[in-house]
């Protein structure tokens, strides 16, 4: 038996994500996170504690590496002594070795010392003499050097590798398909054949799916917890632990940057004012509004007609009300959607996590979401109706078989999702559901046939 404590870094090491950055993350929800330049001027072993103070990391959701966890278990049934010794908060590191049940000794930071790098190592010569230690990082190099017997994680014990792909999973570029409402102004104006104007289009798709993705990356980052319990979005980067924190927060300010320069440098100030009330709104939503029952709901919706009003303002033309009508029932009965399959998908828990719904509003949430998208077509419905249509369409009346096919779809597709057949992103359900392609391209050859013939 080996007489040797073995002692075992946290952050980087036992889990695949940074302790401390996951608690700033809860601190983001608070006030308090004004605070944090103040605390660090104290040093990061004040910062640490202070952040502790006020928020509670839910130790038990953090991604930790399954073959380092294995390795400890063996040495422990060897009767081995196991040291969690990091430079995470003691609350933090009590907290993990109390849910792991596997370590005799916990040694961590305090209000007074930040134990990482030299100090750790000062602290384990200190109390042990001679020892071994698994870590990770250059951090770790003092303590490599005095240990009996070292293992470093990404050599000794192998870990998911990092390639450009995972960066590109993070930024969800299949939901850049809402962007393409952009466009819906350009093809409703019958501007299409104009260059110039596609160009800006294109432009403004490629602005908003950046500010799209920034959305999205901050999203994850305050969903983490979330996110770790849920039975598909437990695989998303963040969650997983793939991305570091601070790298994924250098990622949110690039892609804002990215698209603030697009719409700044070849498209109108008008634009770029929806791009930044967009990032805006996206912003609160993550942050608190997404805790709101029914004004989450309203917000997702209000996510796709802003679009559309932006590729308005993109080619200089007014939105009319009719496609703002049809708009906003028709992506509320998405959203509806949405938060429908997240209930549905409940298991043992009758409220979504960091969501004011309980089960028992299934029914509700069901009923008012096919209503909408009802609405929607009867929006559509008057719209052909209306007198002004032959100024636009040569044969108005071929628009009327739009409507039994968005009945159709409307029908089909809330019930595939009471039968638990839909994805828990609408969106991607879309993009690879033949049925929904087919009804795209009917509507599309349609409104062709309507102008031409």
């Amino acid at each position: 038996m080996n007489n040797k404590p073995l002692c075992v870094d946290l952050d980087g090491t036992l889990i695949a994500t940074d302790s401390l950055w996951e608690s700033i993350l809860l601190l983001f929800r608070t006030w308090q996170i004004f605070l944090l330049p103040f605390w660090l001027i104290r040093g990061r072993a004040y910062l640490k504690y202070k952040v502790a103070q006020h928020v509670s990391l839910n130790v038990a959701t953090l991604p930790y590496y399954e073959n380092v966890l294995k390795f400890l278990q063996d040495e422990k049934q060897k009767g081995r002594v196991l040291v969690l010794a990091t430079a995470a908060h003691e609350s933090i590191a009590q907290a993990v070795a109390k849910h792991l049940n596997l370590f005799d000794i916990v040694i961590a930071s305090d209000l007074d010392t930040n134990l990482k790098g030299v100090n750790k190592r000062d602290a384990l010569t200190k109390r042990f003499g001679v020892y071994d230690y698994i870590g990770d990082s250059s951090a770790d190099i003092p303590i490599f050097e005095a240990a009996n017997k070292s293992y470093l994680v990404g050599k000794d014990f192998e870990i998911p590798k990092k390639s450009w792909t995972i960066w590109l999973k993070a930024l969800r570029p299949h939901q850049w398909s809402k962007n393409v409402l952009i466009f819906l102004p350009l093809l409703f104006s019958h501007q299409f054949t104009d260059f110039s104007k596609l160009v800006d289009v294109l432009l403004a798709f490629a602005a908003f799916s950046l500010a799209a993705s920034a959305g999205y990356v901050l999203n994850d980052l305050l969903d983490l917890a979330a996110d770790r319990i849920h039975k598909t979005k437990k695989y998303r980067p963040f969650a997983a632990g793939l991305i570091p924190i601070p790298s994924a927060l250098v990622l949110f300010g690039i892609l804002i940057v990215s698209s603030l320069f697009i719409s700044l440098w070849w498209l109108s100030l008008t634009f770029t004012m929806m791009v930044v009330i967009y990032l805006l709104l996206t912003i609160s939503y993550s942050v608190y509004l997404k805790r709101k029952r029914v004004i989450d709901i309203f917000i997702l919706a209000s996510f796709y007609t802003h679009r559309i009003l932006a590729g308005g303002i993109v080619i200089m033309v007014p939105i009319s009300s009719w496609l703002l009508g049809f708009s906003m029932f028709i992506f509320l009965s998405l959203a509806f959607l949405k938060r429908y399959i997240e209930l549905y998908n409940l298991s043992d828990r009758n409220k979504i996590k960091h969501r004011d719904y309980d089960v028992c509003d299934i029914e509700m949430m069901s009923n008012m979401g096919a209503n909408s998208g009802y609405l929607a077509v009867l929006v559509f419905a008057l719209y052909i109706n209306n007198d002004k249509i032959t100024s636009l369409y040569t044969s108005p009346e071929i628009l009327w078989f739009i409507c039994p096919i968005l009945l159709y779809w409307i029908t089909r597709i809330w019930f595939l999702a009471n039968r638990n057949r839909v994805l828990d992103d609408p969106v991607k359900f879309v993009l690879t559901d033949k049925i929904s392609w087919l009804v795209i391209f009917s509507i599309m050859i349609l409104v062709m046939l309507a102008k031409l013939c």
